[in-house]
Formats: C-alpha cells, sequence, structure tokens
C-alpha cells in the first residue's frame, strides 16, 4: 500500500521515521474542511488541525484567495511588507498588552526571544516557569516539561540531551496553581528573576480562579516581567486572547498558530519599553536584542493571518466554536459515566480533553496519575473510528458539521464501552 512504501522509506532518510512531530505511521495526503485523508484514503474527522492553526478548516476559500493574491506578487522579500504591518496592526488593536510586534516563523522562536528580550530589559538572569509548561524547543524551555524525575522545587530538570548545565541553573521551575509554593521562590530569588513565563492555560490544564491575577501582582510588585505564553491560546479563547477572557494583561505575550492561517508565523508582542530593545536606536549596543529570520513577517503568511483573524472578528464565530467543543466534552462525560470509568475533561471548550483519573487535574503532577494505558485504548479506539487527534488534545474548528459531531459522538462511545 502507498502509506506502508512512504512508512518504510522515511525510515531510511528521517530520524525515528518522522519530523519529530507525531505519529509517523500516519502520514497525511490531504485536507478538507474538518476531514483529513491519509495516503491510502482513509478518512478522518480532523481534531488534530494541524497542532492548533487550522480553526477555520483545511482549505478555507477566502484565505486561499488571499493566499493566491499574494503568491501572485511574490512569497517573501526578507524587508517590510504591507501586510505584515497590517497584521501587526491588528494584533495591537485586538491584544490587551500589545504596543508592538516582532514577528519570528514558530512559537519556539517567540517564547525564546520573549525570555531573551524580559532578561534585556532588567538586567537580571532567572526564569521561572512552571513543571509541565510547554514553551517550545528552546533549552530554556525544555527544562521540567515533561520530566520523569519529581524533584524538589525550584530545581529544573532538563528534558532534552544536549542543554548546558548553566541554562539549568538559569531556570527556576514552580508547581503550576499553587501561588503559595511560586511566592516562596519568588521571596528566595527575587533578585536574580527576570520573567515568570506562563500558559493561561497549562497543556490542558486550566489556571484556578485568581492564579492568574496573583501572578500579575507579584510580577507587578517586584519588578518582574510576566509573559504569557498565548500561542495556542491567542485568538482562540476570545478574540484578544486568553488576556482578554481572563481579564489579566501579561507584558509580553507570545502568540502563533492562529495567526499564520496554517503558514509559519509567529510574533512577540508587547509594550513600548520592553519591545524597544529590539530597536538599536533606543536601547544601545548594550540593551540591543538582535532578532532576525527568513521568513519573519513572511507575506503569504500575512495574508492567510489577516484573513484568518478577519473571519474570526465575525458575529457568531466563538459561540459556535464554544458550542462545538462543548458537544464533545458534554459526550466523553455522558458515555464515560455510562460506563463508569473514572475520568476527567480537562481544559477549555476550544481544546481540552480526557484523562483517566478520578482525581482533580491542577497541576502536571496531578495530571501524571491519569492512567495511559486507558488513554492510549481510548485514542485507538477513536482512530479506528475515523477520529483524527493527538494522543492528549482534542483541537475543536469552527468547520465541524453535523456529521462530522455525531460520527465523532459515536466513536466517543465506541472507545468508551472499549474501556
Amino acid at each position: 500500500m502507498r502509506q506502508q512504501d512512504l512508512i518504510d522509506r522515511a525510515n531510511k532518510v528521517l530520524p525515528a521515521g518522522g519530523f519529530g512531530n507525531f505519529d509517523p505511521n500516519m502520514i497525511i495526503k490531504k485536507g478538507k474542511g474538518a476531514r483529513v485523508w491519509d495516503e491510502d484514503g482513509n478518512e478522518y474527522v480532523d481534531y488534530l488541525l494541524g497542532s492548533g492553526p487550522m480553526v477555520l478548516g483545511h482549505g478555507h476559500p477566502e484565505v486561499l484567495e488571499a493566499v493566491h493574491k499574494q503568491l501572485d506578487d511574490g512569497m517573501t522579500f526578507f524587508a517590510n511588507n504591507a501586510l505584515g504591518i497590517e497584521l501587526a496592526e491588528e494584533i495591537c488593536r485586538a491584544v490587551p498588552c500589545a504596543e508592538q510586534v516582532r514577528y519570528v516563523s514558530t512559537g519556539s522562536e517567540a517564547d525564546m526571544y520573549a525570555m531573551r528580550l524580559a532578561r534585556a530589559f532588567t538586567g537580571k538572569e532567572k526564569i521561572v516557569k512552571f513543571e509541565g509548561g510547554y514553551h517550545g524547543m528552546s533549552s530554556e524551555a525544555q527544562m521540567s516539561l515533561a520530566p520523569d524525575k519529581l524533584v524538589n522545587f525550584p530545581v529544573a530538570v532538563p528534558d532534552s540531551a544536549g542543554i548546558p548545565q548553566g541554562v539549568r541553573d538559569s531556570m527556576l521551575v514552580a508547581p503550576y496553581n499553587d501561588i503559595d509554593s511560586l511566592t516562596s521562590i519568588l521571596d528566595e530569588h527575587a533578585d536574580d528573576i527576570a520573567a515568570i513565563i506562563v500558559e493561561p492555560l497549562q497543556r490542558v490544564i486550566p489556571a484556578a480562579p485568581g492564579f492568574l491575577q496573583a501572578i500579575r501582582d507579584e510580577c507587578t510588585k517586584r519588578g518582574i516581567v510576566l509573559i504569557f505564553d498565548e500561542v495556542v491560546t491567542g485568538f482562540r479563547f476570545s478574540y484578544g486572547g486568553a488576556q482578554e477572557l481572563y481579564g489579566v494583561t501579561p507584558d509580553i505575550c507570545t502568540m502563533g498558530k492562529l495567526i499564520g492561517g496554517g503558514f509559519a508565523l509567529a510574533a512577540i508582542a508587547g509594550n513600548e519599553d520592553i519591545m524597544s530593545h529590539f530597536d538599536l536606536s533606543k536601547a544601545g549596543k548594550d540593551g540591543f536584542l538582535m532578532q532576525v529570520g527568513t521568513l519573519s513577517g513572511n507575506p503569504v503568511a500575512a495574508a492567510a493571518g489577516l484573513k484568518s483573524l478577519e473571519i474570526m472578528r465575525r458575529p457568531g464565530q466563538y459561540e459556535k466554536l464554544y458550542a462545538n467543543g462543548q458537544r464533545i466534552m458534554d459526550a466523553m462525560v455522558k458515555h464515560l459515566t455510562a460506563v463508569g470509568v473514572p475520568h476527567q475533561i480537562c481544559g477549555h471548550q476550544t481544546m481540552f480533553d480526557v484523562v483517566f483519573t478520578d482525581k482533580p487535574i491542577n497541576d502536571y503532577r496531578a495530571y501524571l496519575t491519569g492512567d495511559k494505558s486507558q488513554t492510549a485504548k481510548f485514542n485507538d479506539v477513536l482512530r479506528e473510528h475515523g477520529i483524527f487527534k493527538s494522543p492528549g488534545k482534542t483541537y475543536i474548528s469552527l468547520v465541524l458539521t453535523e456529521e462530522d459531531l455525531q460520527q465523532t459522538e459515536h466513536a466517543i462511545e465506541a472507545a468508551a464501552k472499549a474501556l
């Protein structure tokens, strides 16, 4: 079969047979609307959405029209372009913390530069992150992302080979949703801390009521830069992102996924005082943060992003997105409860998953109490019934049809019974 042939070929030329992102035994040929097809012609309802950006579905005609129009005018310039400027203006209009924007190509880059920017602004070196928090692939981000060894806080545990000890020493790790533990760490190290970086929703773990505001208050009191990683939540939770939804404004945020409309685009946004460190004429040689990227602000990605955001602004879009997600969440609760399987539905209507445990999930260590074998079985049966999702997250799109939702509900019922 075509797919197996490609898998065999991939194993010869790609480490572990893949791109490092997803199950290398799945080779997707095409996507249209809320569905994708593999190389053997198997059809799936898509809840992976390219790891999030395809909220409008695959091949949205208005996005394609905008992209094709720009392609006729050029693909990339390594120079300013009007669409990139217009997109930055729209981000600044929409996002509470955004006074200025700097583009990069990936969320990993955005988070890396955000942490570096905080260091440039404060003159301090240490960064606080939360255990289990995902902030891309930089050396700093690969500390206590998914540690197998649970150590005492605030010691950081590297998740990858090749990270220098000095990076580990520059990172402090706190438990998510525990403001008392965070405050204790800040009391001990505040003179050295440049920033706290946090996901407003950590993977699928919601922030406890008041937690984000408490972090904001501590950062304000201590002169620490607050970074919201909104690569996933930006323009997904609401048009102004999680910071608008929760009413807590960081100093810097990072964005990706939706702002590129399926193309490589991400950004750092923040207040002008901090962002001025990207400007040599204002920051001076010692305070200047150098950043360049071949595809930063690429006009094709900017065209796709601008049209995607225009569509998201239309009346009823977020209500529909929330309703689609709530329906899937309710189906999971209904069918897993019917068969008596302990579970928690964790996350937000726009992205969530089921964790097979009877314990509340408020941090990474609680998340680890989930039964991984049940998760694997549940996801396997979903895939057998034509549902395509990641092992730990369900992304919701605007283009799900009644047929898609009914197929998903039937698949969830079958997966629950299989447990």
